[in-house]
């Protein structure tokens, strides 16, 4: 068993890799000397994990339904991020069709 509830969850362990992603891409983007790009990309890539995370810690279901709430937003703000960076030639097609 996980020390923690959210170590269990499907979503979390998804969010965790999709997140990793995400911060390779984001790696590269800093040798382009892209950093504002690579900052807002591993902020919300975080913000994924963080949000199910702090979320599986409530104490009702009520309550955790928002914390998922919340990244799914973040979902919506990497898609953005994703489709502008495949835009503008920094990553592959295949990249943004894995993310």
């Amino acid at each position: 068993m996980a020390q923690f509830r959210f170590e269990d969850l499907e979503i979390w362990k998804l969010a965790i890799q999709i997140s990793m992603k995400l911060f390779d891409i984001a790696d590269r983007l800093e040798e382009k000397k892209l950093f504002r790009f690579a900052e807002q990309l591993r902020a919300a890539g975080l913000s994924l994990t963080n949000n199910i995370a702090e979320g599986s810690g409530s104490f009702t279901n009520a309550d955790f339904s928002n914390f998922l709430k919340f990244s799914r937003r973040s979902v919506f703000e990497c898609a953005n991020m994703v489709y502008i960076l495949r835009l503008r030639n920094h990553i592959t097609e295949n990249e943004k069709t894995e993310l």
